[in-house]
């Protein structure tokens, strides 16, 4: 076969991977960042595509109300949108009635802080880069702890905790030190919470590929963030092989894949996604493999498995 049917050929292959796929991090906007494609477009284009759903997350507030907007007047994007919240400043840090009114919106997701968490503030200062929603620009951002002065998880943590059990939405440990989301995990499995999402280990949570394997094993999902394995992306802190032992440390079974895309001056979303799966594909994993990793665990994590079957 020619080079050129061999381009057709994976082309094809990636774009059969992606019927039914689910991105459950992207940037897209309205947001105080800078950003290449609103929440309609990206609904749009990921529609195009064959996508399941995807899950919008700004820093700064809850997506919930424009994912409903967008569903109840395009009923056309055959692409579900939904949100969540993320425990910052703006919302109030530990605040269980923006956890309460997310998930009474359909939120799929209630992240741990991120721009304000105290991990995050201390990492800033010792980064090359700052983080493009930083609010630094803004009022400064102030820290929102998760545990109190003995390392022991705070009460208004555990309140949070009991929201998300409650409502049955993902945890996701944002922003959080790994030694922080190791003691926020196992609270929340105490207190009923049973989706774990363990956000992007390769980068600025200090994990180690032991961390991936123990939080994985307590039944948390590993959320591997693309933009920080592919050629091109200014995101890239981290080589092919990295990846391939972030899943192998996780297992198939407990790695979910996202874009963590939507800023300016970098691919869309759906192309990393794109970009992704070949990177998957040349690192040897098998079209089940993939599937599992981009479509099927997010689905089980976010309680979707129905959108991915008639998808399919």
């Amino acid at each position: 076969m020619d080079a050129a049917n061999l381009d057709i050929a994976s082309t094809n292959r990636i774009d059969a991977l992606l019927k039914g796929a689910i991105d459950p991090h992207v940037h897209s906007g309205p947001s105080i960042a800078p950003r290449g494609i609103d929440h309609l477009e990206l609904a749009r284009e990921l529609s195009q595509a064959g996508f399941a759903a995807v899950v919008t997350k700004d820093h700064d507030y809850a997506g919930v109300a424009t994912a409903a907007l967008i569903s109840r007047h395009h009923p056309e994007l055959t692409t579900k949108i939904f949100s969540g919240v993320v425990l910052n400043n703006v919302v109030g840090g530990m605040n269980p009635y923006a956890v309460e009114h997310t998930a009474a919106m359909g939120g799929r997701i209630v992240w741990m802080p991120t721009l304000s968490a105290e991990n995050h503030l201390s990492w800033e200062k010792t980064s090359a880069w700052t983080h493009p929603a930083s609010t630094q620009k803004m009022r400064p951002a102030t820290a929102v702890p998760v545990l109190d002065a003995n390392k022991r998880i705070r009460d208004d943590v555990k309140e949070v905790l009991d929201a998300v059990a409650k409502s049955d939405m993902a945890l996701a440990s944002g922003h959080l030190h790994v030694s922080e989301t190791w003691l926020v995990f196992e609270e929340a499995r105490r207190r009923g919470v049973k989706r774990l999402i363990f956000t992007h280990p390769e980068d600025i949570v200090a994990a180690s590929l032991n961390d991936v394997k123990g939080i994985a094993a307590m039944g948390a999902y590993a959320e591997h963030s693309l933009c920080m394995f592919l050629e091109g992306s200014k995101f890239k802190t981290r080589t092919s092989d990295d990846l391939r032992q972030q899943i192998e440390a996780a297992g198939v079974g407990r790695t979910i894949l996202c874009s963590d895309l939507g800023q300016v001056g970098v691919f869309s979303p759906l192309e990393g996604f794109r970009r992704g799966v070949q990177l998957c594909l040349e690192l040897g994993y098998s079209d089940q493999d993939i599937r599992q990793m981009v479509s099927i665990n997010t689905a089980q994590v976010l309680g979707l498995e129905e959108l991915v079957a008639a998808a399919a």
